[in-house]
């Protein structure tokens, strides 16, 4: 049983770490809140103090806003589809002994380490290329005309890119949860008689429930900052500018720091309003 004493000196060994933390993330976001309040245009000269919550109301009343969280909000709903639909599949099947399997399984997880940027690179010039890409010659090969994916269906391109990178640890989460169901109560189902669909309904599924709110708790807390994708793939054009992107355009791009920090926090403030409605969730079926 730990001591007064020894919880004391815990606490001081993690002080220097927790301070350090704080800095990290307070001051990026004091000075993100600072500037929000500011006229702050450095390309025009134009830094005015305090105009009160003017940025704030220009960035939501504008119709890139809307546009913004409607495209968001699209992207993360079509990408948590596929990656937990996708993710169940691919973790039963898995769970299958077969030859090879070890061998599968990394490859199954591999994409998840590639970084975005790379990843993104790959499907706009490998894979999506309407000249010279995979899909193009499958199109020529079938005697169609090859798709132009980042141009004529960019939102479901960047869909499925952000899908493909998300599913391998969505997988990863399912089959751990598969592996500790308990194969006997499986067994005595089968040989009561149910069959592989109602074995999966009344079994698999309800044991994954809490395996699945935790991937669309972690998923979603990272895919509402999907940036690197767009920026490489189609620039935020086409309808593929989300809200993190919307950002990145008023502080890079028209150089409108106030507007832009202005909207950093809007977005800092949307996001934990999704992450307390998540967690209250996953406590709820953690304590279930």
């Amino acid at each position: 049983m730990a001591t007064q004493h020894s919880r004391s000196a815990a606490r001081f060994m993690m002080a220097p770490s927790v301070v350090l933390l704080l800095i990290w993330m307070l001051v990026p976001l004091g000075l993100t809140l600072w500037f929000s309040f500011m006229d702050y245009r450095p390309q025009r000269g134009t830094f005015d103090c305090c105009v009160g919550f003017e940025n704030y109301a220009r960035f939501v009343t504008s119709s890139s806003f809307q546009d913004a969280v409607i495209t968001t909000l699209i992207m993360v709903g079509g990408i948590l589809a596929i990656t937990v639909i996708g993710g169940i599949f691919l973790a039963l099947l898995l769970d299958q002994p077969f030859w090879g399997q070890g061998v599968a399984r990394i490859l199954v997880i591999a994409p998840f380490f590639v970084m975005p940027t790379v990843s993104a690179l790959v499907w706009k010039n490998l894979i999506m290329n309407p000249d010279n890409g995979l899909l193009a010659y499958l199109w020529r090969f079938f005697g169609a005309d090859p798709v132009v994916w980042l141009t004529d269906y960019a939102l479901f391109s960047i869909v499925v890119i952000v899908s493909w990178m998300w599913l391998p640890f969505a997988t990863l989460i399912l089959l751990t949860s598969i592996q500790s169901l308990d194969s006997e109560r499986l067994e005595a189902a089968e040989m009561d008689g149910a069959g592989a669909v109602a074995r999966f309904w009344y079994m698999i599924l309800p044991h994954l429930a809490r395996a699945i709110t935790i991937v669309i708790l972690i998923e979603t807390i990272f895919l509402l900052a999907i940036f690197a994708e767009i920026f490489v793939t189609t620039g935020g054009a086409f309808g593929t500018q989300n809200l993190t992107y919307l950002i990145y355009q008023r502080v890079i791009e028209s150089q409108n720091i106030g507007l832009g920090s202005a909207g950093g926090i809007i977005a800092v403030i949307l996001a934990n309003i999704v992450a307390i409605f998540l967690m209250r969730i996953v406590g709820k079926n953690l304590d279930a």
